[in-house]
């Protein structure tokens, strides 16, 4: 199940495939996992050591690349606030980042645990 939302909050697609979600079995889970995508100036920036030690401080698991077409891909689990707390953080990211837009979609938990920079 995955819920794919804009940088709005707009909701971009919901389901698997034809299928839809149920919203208040997904809301009221204990553990929540979403995979964000940022692209602006994100690499080179320390985006990437930034999001690790926003994540590690909100004690949300997870990690955090660098993609070839210049984006940082990230997925954070825990619970439902410090997630949503990551996310936000992603909007503004590093000090010297410079975001034009970020993208979330919300999967299963898949048991994270730590957080990590990935190569």
């Amino acid at each position: 199940m995955a819920v794919v939302l804009s940088a709005t909050g707009a909701v971009r697609g919901v389901g698997f495939g034809f299928l839809p979600v149920d919203h208040e079995r997904f809301v009221m889970s204990e553990r929540v996992r979403a995979r964000v995508f940022v692209s602006g100036r994100v690499q080179g920036v320390y985006y990437r050591a930034n999001t690790r030690d926003a994540a590690r401080a909100r004690d949300v698991d997870g990690w955090v690349r660098n993609l070839d077409d210049g984006r940082v891909e990230a997925v954070f689990e825990g619970d439902e606030a410090a997630v949503e707390s990551m996310i936000e953080w992603c909007h503004t990211g590093s000090p010297a980042a410079d975001v034009r837009d970020v993208d979330v979609t919300y999967e299963e938990s898949d048991g994270e645990s730590g957080f990590a920079i990935r190569r």
